[in-house]
């Protein structure tokens, strides 16, 4: 049996993301609804791209993480103009599998929060795979 190698990343990384909510993150912009707050894809994208951010110095060349699941409570509406900033900070490894709390805060205030899993792949099988696949 083959033995996995060391996972580049341990639990504690963490960073952050801000975006300033413009009408393009709307629910109404984004068809997740029809009033003018910041929509909850554009919450989870942001959750997301904080996760990206914490493993991106840790990066093996020629790897990348993907999303596979996500648990997310979007608590508060946020109306266009307000700053929130995703948090994200990985909880658990296993193996190729990384395991995020994520929360998104509009100030003091907790907007969302919840958990992301990416697991660690190689960029181009990847891509290979997703290309065969259509």
């Amino acid at each position: 049996m083959q033995e996995q190698p060391e996972s580049p990343f341990a639990p504690g990384l963490t960073a952050r993301v801000e975006l300033t909510v413009t009408d393009a993150d709307t629910a109404l912009a984004v068809g997740s609804g029809d009033v003018p707050v910041l929509g909850t894809p554009r919450v989870l994208a942001l959750a997301e791209a904080a996760t990206v951010a914490a493993t991106a110095s840790r990066m093996p060349p020629g790897s990348t993480t993907v999303g596979i699941r996500v648990e997310l409570e979007h608590r508060a509406a946020t109306p266009v103009g307000r700053p929130v900033v995703a948090h994200a900070r990985l909880a658990k490894v296993d193996g190729r599998r990384l395991l995020f709390e994520v929360a998104v805060t509009d100030g003091d205030e907790t907007v969302a929060e919840g958990r992301v899993e990416r697991v660690l792949v190689d960029r181009q099988r990847f891509v290979e795979r997703a290309s065969r696949a259509s």
